[in-house]
């Protein structure tokens, strides 16, 4: 059950240093408490221990690509709407895999033309989702969201969505595990995967895995030791096939914490292959 040595490792959500945390300034407008205005320049900073701040911003593909292959990733997911993000998937199409980002889904019209545009143009695999984060906060059963879910079963990509209580001092009531069940039953051939845990309806979320066929979990934003106890016994029973690795690197965790944790994650060993790296692949169609 120990992890294997040598598997490939696809991580789902990964990205690059920045010089500073302005990337979160949609965050803080809608936040009223002092430490996420004042006092936290990563707005769930009070989650995590380490939080990877001060790495060099002068090479930030490099710095990402080096931690990549000190800890064996041999591809990651990351965004199209920066310019980092774009010269990364020019240089290097072998190692990043494009992703599209519903940055304001209020604008119903505008997201989904953003959605075809970054699909036409990048080549996108997926398209991410912050329910709580946006601003009006717009939630996973909310009909705003139904244009963009039935893009993504046009266009045959799946949607990454933050499920369960943010870290962010934001509502969590967007983003509550029970809302995804009308979404599923609604677009019955979109593929969803939740993001950055669930909890605490974590075995809520393993219910609705059981019964939809195209939802799937991500690990995102959790360091391996905090795995939820559902979520590996269900990988460990009926739900090999829905698991996903993804990291948080450098938004939260660093690969170095990561994967210190990550041989003490009780998986059997027909698992981690479909964890870290095969699920993935099958979700984003990497082999076609």
């Amino acid at each position: 059950m120990a992890m294997p040595s040598g598997l490939p490792v696809v991580d789902t959500m990964i990205g690059f240093p920045h010089e500073d945390f302005s990337q979160y300034d949609f965050i803080r407008r809608q936040t009223k408490d002092r430490g996420s205005l004042e006092e936290m320049r990563f707005p769930a900073e009070y989650m995590f221990k380490q939080v990877p701040k001060d790495l060099p911003a002068d090479d930030p593909i490099g710095v990402t690509l080096r931690e990549m292959d000190r800890f064996g990733i041999a591809q990651g997911l990351i965004g199209v709407s920066d310019e980092t993000s774009r010269t990364a998937l020019k240089r290097h199409p072998d190692r990043f895999i494009p992703a599209g980002n519903i940055d304001d889904p209020n604008d119903v019209m505008g997201s989904v033309q953003a959605l075809r545009r970054d699909y036409e143009t990048h080549g996108i695999r997926a398209v991410g989702a912050f329910p709580a984060g946006t601003f009006p906060q717009v939630a996973i059963d909310d009909p705003k969201m139904y244009p963009i879910y039935a893009t993504c079963v046009e266009l045959d990509i799946p949607i990454f969505v933050c499920a369960g209580v943010p870290g962010p001092r934001l509502k969590f009531a967007p983003q509550e595990v029970a809302l995804i069940d009308t979404v599923m039953y609604d677009f019955p051939d979109l593929v969803f995967v939740t993001r950055h845990g669930c909890e605490p309806w974590e075995r809520l979320a393993v219910k609705l895995m059981l019964k939809w066929p195209n939802l799937y979990y991500s690990t995102s934003a959790f360091a391996p030791k905090h795995y939820p106890e559902a979520i590996i016994k269900y990988a460990n029973t009926r739900g090999a096939d829905k698991i996903i690795y993804a990291g948080y690197f450098p938004m939260g965790l660093s690969l170095e914490r990561i994967f210190t944790d990550m041989p003490r994650v009780p998986f059997k060993d027909e698992v981690w292959p479909k964890f870290l790296y095969e699920n993935s692949r099958r979700v984003l169609k990497l082999d076609k």
